[in-house]
């Protein structure tokens, strides 16, 4: 359980302007938690201005800082409005889709968490299973289904890799009668044989999240993916290396006929802002995770709310950056 989360924030400035990016380290999580990130950082700090995006790619191991780096350029590059790609941002600004979270925790706290999101109209509901027993967390999906059928809401189950091999298969076939979307992470990352026996066997389409996270280089990529064949890739820019780093993953996936869904990691509403624009880029029938950012209570005041519609940036509202002067 974390109750605070840092976030290192980088800036080049101007005349006046700031670019900004976001350097998502996650605590436990990413390839680069390691003690001598700060030291990186501030060495990646002292170059950037000189060696720009030619830097990027000295970073395959550090993909937070690399993250964060390539945000900060496209923001200098399209003249430090926080518009890191503009072309998806019209007049009034955009909107998509995304997924109501449900948080793990004991079954009364997560069942107000369900009813509170169908309450509100929300059309995808991701639940995080394997926190609590199986028979409790079946009662929650059966109640999502009495109420709401398959066209009416999506249910999407994220494992964390809770399931061990020899119990995810049961599980997913007891799963597969709720019409289930997809099934995240069923057993923990590492595990690419056995993965793959899922993906072959299972009702429920496979997702992958952790399994992506370190795998850096492309004959590695290529190989998790041909040997896995996943239906689906959950990608976090911040734990894979950045916006290019998805493009990579995603032309693997497309090869074998998958599709992938952009997800946030805790990022503040800078780093929200430039995935959430990165992710409408490209159309998708599919809800994006890009929900987290309400969590925070000192995030950077922003052009964007959410609601069971999706994640909207307002053109006519704007960035509180005090807090960084």
């Amino acid at each position: 359980m974390l109750h605070t989360k840092d976030t290192y924030i980088v800036t080049m400035r101007k005349d006046g302007k700031i670019a900004l990016g976001e350097c998502n380290l996650f605590k436990g999580l990413s390839y680069d938690d390691r003690p001598d990130y700060e030291d990186k950082l501030q060495e990646i700090c002292r170059r950037i201005p000189e060696e720009g995006e030619n830097l990027l790619s000295e970073l395959s191991n550090w993909p937070s800082i690399r993250f964060g780096m390539e945000m900060m350029l496209l923001d200098w590059q399209n003249d430090c409005k926080q518009e890191i790609f503009p072309q998806v941002i019209g007049d009034e600004g955009f909107s998509i889709p995304i997924n109501g979270l449900i948080w793990m925790g004991p079954h009364d706290y997560m069942m107000e968490q369900v009813t509170t999101k169908l309450s509100e109209g929300y059309t995808s509901i991701k639940l995080k299973v394997g926190a609590i027993d199986f028979q409790s967390e079946l009662e929650l999906i059966r109640y999502i289904r009495r109420e709401f059928s398959a066209d009416e809401v999506e249910i999407r189950l994220d494992a964390n890799g809770a399931f061990t091999p020899t119990e995810a298969k049961e599980k997913l076939d007891r799963l597969a009668k709720y019409d289930i979307h997809y099934m995240e992470q069923p057993i923990r990352a590492g595990q690419w044989q056995e993965t793959a026996r899922l993906v072959e066997d299972s009702p429920i389409k496979i997702a992958l999240d952790e399994e992506l996270i370190g795998i850096n280089t492309a004959n590695r990529q290529r190989e998790l993916i041909e040997t896995i064949r996943p239906a689906i890739l959950i990608l976090k820019p911040a734990l894979l290396g950045g916006f290019k780093a998805c493009d990579d993953w995603t032309a693997l996936l497309e090869d074998i006929g998958g599709y992938r869904i952009i997800t946030s990691a805790l990022e503040s509403n800078i780093g929200l802002n430039a995935i959430a624009q990165y992710a409408a880029l490209t159309a998708s029938p599919h809800a994006y995770g890009l929900g987290t950012g309400m969590l925070y209570s000192n995030n950077f005041p922003s052009p964007y709310h959410v609601d069971a519609q999706g994640l909207h940036y307002r053109r006519d509202q704007t960035w509180d950056f005090s807090s960084l002067t």
